[in-house]
């Protein structure tokens, strides 16, 4: 290998891969997270974008595309891996110290209530404590994701389910937040909630 063209493989990285990049030197859960957060943000628009092909799916289906897109060099993402049943969407950073490990459950948006029956198989049945920040993607059919997602929070905030500490948080992408919940292991676990705008009218 020729002088110096490991420092210019990262640069083409950085230039054409910068979210692969910070993937792979994330030192931090945060940084991770981060970066994580972009190729989530690559993945949901595509769906998007390409809603008109996706009108028949249910939720396995909509969730088999999503893993599809977020599958990168990098990331090893499973459909219906085991952890005390079936999850949805299990993500892990290949090569990883610590261990980065993210588990999701996918729902086709039916209300607060339904939202919560996702979180509670996340949160209850899913998740052993030591995984990082969870993910709950709601594909939304209906008009009107802003609304139906502010209302979701304003309910979240006065219901606390999952035994909720406190208010829902902000995220810099649209049609998500965050809610910080404490888990039966004692460890206060953060989630992920997403809107996936699919309504066609």
């Amino acid at each position: 290998m020729a002088k110096g063209s490991a420092r210019d493989l990262i640069k083409l990285i950085e230039r054409k891969a910068p979210e692969y990049l910070d993937l792979l030197t994330a030192k931090t859960d945060e940084e991770f997270e981060n970066a994580f957060d972009a190729i989530l943000g690559r993945g949901v628009a595509y769906i998007e974008e390409n809603k008109k092909f996706f009108k028949e799916l249910d939720e396995e289906g909509l969730s088999s595309v999503l893993v599809a897109k977020l599958s990168i060099p990098g990331l090893t993402v499973s459909r219906e891996k085991n952890s005390n049943g079936h999850v949805d969407i299990t993500i892990e950073a290949d090569h990883s110290s610590p261990v980065r490990k993210k588990l999701g459950e996918a729902k086709i948006y039916r209300g607060p209530e339904y939202h919560y029956t996702g979180l509670e198989q996340l949160l209850g049945r899913y998740t052993t404590g030591r995984e990082g920040r969870g993910l709950l993607v709601a594909f939304c059919r209906q008009k009107n994701l802003a609304g139906l997602f502010a209302s979701l929070r304003q309910r979240m905030d006065v219901d606390l389910p999952s035994d909720q500490q406190g208010p829902t948080i902000n995220h810099s992408a649209k049609w998500q937040f965050l809610s910080l919940h404490l888990h039966s292991s004692g460890e206060k676990v953060e989630v992920g909630h997403v809107g996936c705008n699919l309504c066609s009218e």
